[in-house]
Parts: C-alpha cells; sequence; structure tokens
C-alpha cells in the first residue's frame, strides 16, 4: 500500500542566495536585422553634399575663422558629418547611428533657425554673416545669398524632415537632453572669451547682437543668454517627447523597438496556426 498524495501541496521555502528570475525583453534589433534603405541613404547623402558644399563656399568667399565661428556654419558642418555617416549606414544596411547624436543634430538645426527667424531677421541692419572691412554688416549677395537661406532655412528644414519622416524612433533620455545644452554654452564662453582676447581694431568682434557686451554690457549679455538657454531647453525637452510619441515611419507596423508592449514580427515560426513551422 502506498500513502496517499497529499490535495494541497505545501510550497517548498525559497533557496536562500538565489537570485530572483529577471524579466527579460528582446529587443527588436535582435530578431529583425537592417535592411539596405537605398532612398534614405540617398537623400540623407544629397543633404551632407549641400551642408558641406554650403560650408565650404561661406569659407572660401569670406574670411574662413570669422565664417566657422559663427554657430550656423559649425552645425552644417556637423550636419554634413552626422549624414555623410547616416547615410554610409543606411546603405550598407548597418544600425543606425545612436539617439544621442542624431537628436542632436535635430536640436542644433531647430535652434539655428529659430533664432535667426526669430530675433535676427527683425534687425537686419545689426546682423549679417557678411560684413564691410569695418565690421558693418551688409544684405549677403551672389553665392553667399544662397549659403544663408541653406544655413538658416534649407538645412535645418531638411534635417527635421529626415527626422520625421526617414528616422525611426529612438527616443533619447532627458541625460542626453542634457548633454546637447552643454555645446551652446561652450559657444557663449568662447565667443565672449575670444572678443574680450582680441584687439580694439578688430572688426565686429561680437557675431550676434544679442551678445554685443559693448552695447548691453555683461548683465545684459548674461540675461539674454539665460533666456536663450531657457528656450533651449523647452526645445530639447521638447524633442525627446515628440520621439517619444511620434509613430515609426520605417515599418509602422512593427511597433517601435523601445516598446515592450509591442512585439516585432517574428522570423522564426509561421504565423500560420498549427504546430512548429
Amino acid at each position: 500500500m502506498t500513502a496517499p498524495i497529499p490535495r494541497d501541496i505545501p510550497d517548498l521555502p525559497a533557496i536562500s542566495g538565489m537570485p530572483a528570475p529577471v524579466t527579460s525583453v528582446v529587443p527588436a534589433t535582435a530578431v529583425v536585422a537592417p535592411a539596405r534603405r537605398p532612398l534614405a541613404g540617398t537623400y540623407r547623402a544629397l543633404v551632407a553634399l549641400a551642408a558641406a558644399a554650403a560650408v565650404v563656399t561661406e569659407m572660401v568667399l569670406g574670411s574662413p575663422l570669422r565664417a566657422f565661428s559663427h554657430f550656423s556654419v559649425q552645425s552644417s558642418a556637423l550636419v554634413a558629418l552626422v549624414f555623410a555617416a547616416s547615410a554610409r549606414r543606411a546603405w550598407s544596411a548597418r544600425r543606425p547611428l545612436p539617439p544621442a547624436v542624431t537628436g542632436g543634430t535635430v536640436f542644433y538645426a531647430v535652434i539655428t533657425a529659430s533664432v535667426y527667424h526669430l530675433l535676427l531677421t527683425n534687425a537686419p541692419s545689426t546682423f549679417s554673416m557678411t560684413v564691410t572691412s569695418t565690421g558693418a554688416p551688409v544684405a549677403p549677395t551672389g553665392w553667399l545669398t544662397l549659403t544663408d537661406l541653406a544655413f538658416h532655412t534649407v538645412i535645418p528644414l531638411a534635417v527635421v524632415a529626415d527626422w520625421l519622416l526617414l528616422t525611426r524612433p529612438s527616443p533619447p533620455r532627458l541625460i542626453h537632453a542634457v548633454t546637447w545644452l552643454l555645446y551652446p554654452l561652450v559657444y557663449l564662453a568662447s565667443t565672449l572669451g575670444r572678443a574680450a582676447l582680441v584687439t580694439a581694431d578688430w572688426p565686429a568682434p561680437y557675431l550676434y547682437p544679442f551678445l554685443d557686451v559693448d552695447r548691453h554690457g555683461y548683465k545684459g549679455v548674461l540675461g539674454n543668454a539665460l533666456l536663450l538657454g531657457l528656450a533651449f531647453c523647452a526645445v530639447a525637452l521638447l524633442l525627446v517627447v515628440v520621439d517619444h510619441l511620434r509613430p515609426d515611419p520605417v515599418h509602422p507596423r512593427r511597433g517601435r523597438p523601445d516598446r515592450p508592449d509591442r512585439h516585432p514580427e517574428n522570423r522564426i515560426s509561421s504565423p500560420a496556426t498549427g504546430g512548429l513551422k
């Protein structure tokens, strides 16, 4: 005779020292291999070429040092480098660039266009990337008109269009937004430091009217910089939020790779009912 099996088996005590199981979610990049995207690669290569051509033209036709001291020229040079690398990755079916890099590029392009169209175009007599030998701003002509349009309008629009229509959401974290703000802060310090060290006969040492210490004093300039910094913080946070909420333009049916509740397409088994295929 065997002993009857009890109906309720008591729970066994937990073994000390054993780690608790961790729920793991396999990212979409581990299941779905990246594919070649020739359309996105071609578009990004053209944007990189246009940005590089605008930077080279501005430096050749004007003073190279003064031209590259402008924030818009530096941000366009960054666009040329980032979009060239992104185009190569799209053509060769490699992983996209990190979200901190792509998001930062979008951020700098957006604030370049915003500052120009909201602040600088309202006072054309006080700001121009083209100046005379005495530092007086003049309206750009010829090729410089095209580069001015490219720096402040065309290239930022092209960057935002690529982000919204050709780039999969890969939401950056808040720490990335803080990192993006370091570059404008360094640019402010370097601009004020350079203007303080140049000689008195240097034409127009302050490139932007809201950073002109001779006109506003350091107190006024720092106040302007604080207001711009708060606006830049808002733009950076807005980009992070939008990248978390916007749909996936590349694979809208697969879901977003960062969302654990939306699983990627299963490439191992067939979606048909029945046994393992």
